[in-house]
């Protein structure tokens, strides 16, 4: 995949998918399936993969030091063990597990999540689930999803939306969960998959340009939006994101 063999095309997707990941990592979640759309239809599912892992840690780390202070810690002690599960199941299964199937299954518990959600909405139900299942569940799709295919944000939103965390605090615990899950990912790409190289890191200098303008606009389009319509378009673009999923 040298640089200058490249298209075109291929570089207006790229640095699309990383614009659009520059505004999910300054608050608006949920986009992260057309993030990755984007980056595999440019340099192939397994490149697209290294590519954008250093790109999510930038993300990250610009959201850790913003969204600092709304971190709720007690909510990321109960799902990072789960998640962490998750990453290490998605290492072990990735190259063998039947893409169909899984594919299938994964968008059949986002829907059936998210129903749930939206029957809570309609009956302006004040309950969170407290359960360590459900926990578990979510916590569990999320790693191994993170791990195949940088796709736990819709797990991510459906967890945080059901404990009906207001905006600042969802984008802040959000971040520091991210930051520490894809903080160990790195190493497992670049030494077991070896998905990292000079030649991706290369690609990723050329492409920071376009995180750094999503995330601009993204923090203002954050500031525009109240608690009511963050969570109504958070629950929107995880559905949108499960019928991508299906198509992909």
């Amino acid at each position: 995949m040298p640089g200058n063999e490249i298209t075109a095309a291929a570089w207006v997707m790229a640095y699309t998918a990383i614009f659009f990941l520059g505004i999910s990592k300054s608050g608006l979640k949920g986009l992260s399936i057309f993030n990755v759309t984007l980056l595999a239809l440019a340099f192939g599912a397994k490149n697209s993969t290294g590519i954008l892992m250093p790109l999510l840690l930038v993300g990250d780390i610009f959201a850790v030091r913003y969204y600092n202070r709304h971190a709720r810690w007690k909510y990321i002690w109960r799902f990072l063990p789960w998640m962490l599960c998750g990453i290490f199941l998605g290492l072990l299964i990735g190259n063998d597990l039947p893409e169909q199937q899984f594919k299938y299954g994964m968008v059949g518990v986002i829907f059936l999540s998210l129903s749930v959600l939206v029957f809570w909405d309609i009956r302006k139900s004040k309950s969170v689930p407290n359960h360590w299942s459900f926990t578990a569940g979510v916590g569990l799709l999320a790693g191994i999803c993170t791990m195949i295919g940088n796709l736990a944000g819709v797990f991510t939103n459906i967890f945080f939306l059901a404990l009906r965390l207001p905006k600042n605090e969802f984008v802040g615990t959000a971040a520091w969960l991210f930051l520490i899950t894809n903080a160990i990912k790195l190493p497992l790409h670049i030494f077991i998959w070896k998905t990292i190289s000079p030649q991706t890191l290369w690609i990723d200098l050329k492409l920071l340009p376009a995180i750094a303008l999503g995330l601009i606009i993204g923090i203002r389009l954050v500031r525009l939006i109240n608690e009511k319509q963050y969570r109504r378009f958070i629950l929107v673009v995880t559905t949108i994101g499960a019928v991508a999923i299906l198509f992909r």
